[in-house]
């Protein structure tokens, strides 16, 4: 059954303009302590919002959705307590609007400099994952936007929750109204009314599988910013370091529960030893990963590897799946890379330096790690940002998704009352 929306959702984009509009005049400090009062309020709304995924997690069972849907969706205390950590390390970073950036062009008899500003309103659209709500939440706050959730039917008790207790943190510390809004599915908020409100819409952020960015992508009529996960290439050349191989595959899925750098693609050197691929395939084999491969390698190694779909190239498969190909050389690799990549982020395993300048000079990917594990951290201890993703896009918001990102530059020019022509 359909509902109609409770309020027009062009009233409610309206409303989170003039609230970011209310917001301009709140300084940095004011801005961190709001966050961090994000943070308390989600810590005394803990049992709440833990209570809450358990009844999304009971219903999503009994409606047989995907194994996958139901690991993004279930919220253990650990990642709980993770995503409020996550929150006080925002509040504790520098405000970024303090930073004054030399310009890239001067004008005569003037001075000239550019500044970081806020964008403005921006709607997060993301399937299960409920902790994206609370870091989106960190950095808009943070960045002195205002925020529109939009998150999928199976999360919607615990999406609830965790915006009420935002909204109250936000109230009690006296910020503006509609700073941030949700907009539960069930109610009748459908993703192609959200997507084109361009008037007041800064920026849209789809998360999910590729199906729901290409839904917002195709849709949308204001700007969008396409997060990327999954079918992370790794192309192994004539290096001898197995070890290493190992390694950075099995641990760019260690993110958890969404593994966004995940390696699902291999290419290998013909030249590589047949014996290190065979104790390669094993060690995958142990950590329960299913291998694929093309046909000839397929036919070399018929024991572990089945054949792949055409398709299966150009798709993030999201489930411990990774696809073996043999190249037969650097060049091939990139061009393949460049070709049926994600485009967010891929590596290189190998033993030569002038390789590895070649693969991060030519290879067309947002991060690209050589000799180094891709896996994706939203915040190392110690570390000074907080990382929401990663854009595959080409453009200034390529690459991690982070504070820098939720805002815009200004450039200002100041001159001293005189024409130029004097």
């Amino acid at each position: 059954m359909n509902h109609l929306p409770l309020k027009p959702i062009s009233l409610i984009v309206n409303q989170a303009h003039q609230g970011f509009v209310k917001m301009s005049n709140i300084k940095g400090i004011k801005r961190s302590e709001a966050v961090l009062h994000m943070a308390k309020k989600l810590e005394k709304s803990f049992d709440d919002i833990l209570q809450a995924n358990t009844l999304d997690l009971e219903i999503s069972r009994e409606m047989a959705l995907p194994d996958l849907i139901l690991e993004w969706l279930k919220l253990t205390p650990q990642r709980l307590k993770f995503t409020i950590e996550i929150l006080k390390a925002l509040a504790e970073l520098p405000d970024p609007f303090q930073k004054v950036i030399n310009s890239p062009y001067q004008v005569t008899y003037c001075q000239n400099y550019s500044q970081l500003m806020p964008l403005g309103v921006i709607a997060l659209i993301y399937e299960a994952l409920p902790e994206l709500a609370i870091i989106t939440a960190g950095l808009t706050i943070k960045t002195g936007n205002s925020l529109i959730l939009r998150g999928s039917s199976e999360a919607s008790n615990t999406n609830s929750i965790i915006t009420q207790a935002l909204q109250i943190a936000l109230e009690e510390v006296d910020f503006p109204p509609y700073c941030i809004q949700f907009l539960p599915p069930e109610e009748g908020y459908s993703i192609e009314d959200l997507v084109t409100q361009e008037q007041y819409l800064n920026l849209i952020i789809p998360y999910g599988r590729p199906s729901l960015i290409q839904k917002v992508t195709q849709t949308a009529t204001a700007p969008v910013l396409k997060s990327a996960m999954g079918n992370c290439h790794l192309y192994w050349s004539l290096c001898h370091d197995l070890d290493l191989v190992r390694h950075v595959i099995v641990d760019s899925y260690n993110t958890i529960p969404d593994p966004v750098n995940a390696i699902e693609k291999v290419l290998i050197n013909k030249q590589q030893k047949s014996n290190s691929i065979t104790r390669l395939f094993n060690h995958l084999k142990e950590n329960n990963f299913t291998l694929v491969g093309d046909e000839s390698l397929v036919a070399d190694f018929p024991e572990y590897l089945t054949v792949i779909k055409p398709s299966g190239w150009n798709q993030s498969f999201l489930n411990k799946t990774i696809a073996f190909r043999f190249v037969d050389n650097l060049a091939e690799a990139i061009a393949w890379i460049n070709e049926h990549s994600s485009g967010h982020a891929d590596c290189l395993v190998t033993d030569s330096y002038q390789e590895g300048r070649i693969f991060a000079m030519e290879t067309d990917s947002a991060l690209v790690y050589i000799n180094s594990s891709p896996r994706f951290y939203r915040y190392l201890q110690g570390s000074n940002s907080v990382f929401l993703g990663i854009s595959n896009q080409k453009g200034h918001r390529r690459g991690l998704i982070s504070l820098e990102t939720f805002t815009t530059l200004k450039q200002i020019v100041v001159g001293d009352g005189q024409s130029i022509n004097n």
